[in-house]
């Protein structure tokens, strides 16, 4: 099995996972508020969506993805919102068939990227193998938003390594998003797994380091919680630097995530 074929297995399984937590809602509870900024189930599944339909714009290239940056360049800090509001309107039962869709059209595209082709995209080009990252990232972070809005307990896999991998990767990005230059120093990340394995990237003798819960990581990362809400820790002040912007993905970061102390009493109940 290629690296490729690994990260789109476990896209697989997480977005089954989602879908099977979808095929059990009624309409209403697809009008559920996930997030502060008023994102209801719906616009979760339509931004999973069009995000999968935009990767697909990317693989082709040309003059429709040419259009897509131009749009986004038009509105950077509203496009997304724009779209997802767009087909959050969509009749559900036709929007997750357009989800199952056009996530299946995706993997068997990226499965036919030549080898060592970059992908265009809103962030750096990316590789196939990278790209499939990506939407593996967006997956488990959306997936979690809907799961504590409606009150479900997220299994902690070994799959969330993906998002911690990127959330490793994009460290320089994070820096970039926030008009600033990484520090020089390099950084050395371990993390527990679900399971009790060991993670780790960066110089085993780095001075500065990244210690903690692999899980609590990938919530750290992907800006679905605060760093008083995890188990994480900083050591240096190039680590202590990054872990206040880390992001795992492409654009600007928006809103800093509440304290789970002061969100509203209906949500984030999983996790309590």
């Amino acid at each position: 099995m290629t690296v490729l074929d690994d990260v789109l297995h476990d896209l697989t399984a997480e977005s089954e996972q989602l879908d099977g937590w979808l095929g059990n809602l009624n309409a209403a509870d697809w009008s559920t508020v996930t997030t502060d900024e008023g994102w209801t189930v719906a616009h979760q599944v339509a931004h999973l969506y069009w995000t999968d339909d935009a990767s697909l714009v990317a693989i082709a290239g040309g003059e429709p993805f040419d259009a897509l940056m131009a749009t986004a360049a038009a509105d950077p800090t509203g496009f997304v919102d724009t779209e997802a509001e767009r087909l959050s309107l969509t009749p559900p039962v036709d929007l997750l068939a357009a989800w199952r869709a056009g996530r299946a059209e995706l993997a068997r595209a990226l499965r036919g990227v030549p080898d060592g082709q970059k992908i265009p995209w809103f962030g750096p080009p990316m590789s196939s193998t990278s790209m499939a990252t990506a939407r593996f990232m967006e997956t488990w972070a959306h997936s979690h938003d809907v799961a504590e809005s409606l009150g479900i307990e997220v299994p902690r896999t070994e799959r969330v390594r993906h998002v911690c991998h990127l959330g490793v990767r994009t460290r320089g990005f994070a820096f970039l998003m926030r008009g600033r230059e990484a520090p020089a120093a390099e950084v050395r990340v371990e993390l527990t797994s679900p399971s009790g394995e060991a993670w780790a990237w960066g110089p085993a003798d780095a001075a500065d380091r990244v210690t903690g819960d692999a899980w609590d990581f990938g919530l750290l990362a992907t800006r679905r919680r605060h760093r008083h809400d995890v188990d994480v820790q900083a050591e240096g002040p190039a680590a202590e630097d990054w872990l206040d912007i880390v992001q795992t993905f492409a654009g600007l970061p928006g809103n800093d995530p509440q304290r789970l102390s002061e969100r509203p009493a209906d949500r984030g109940m999983a996790d309590r």
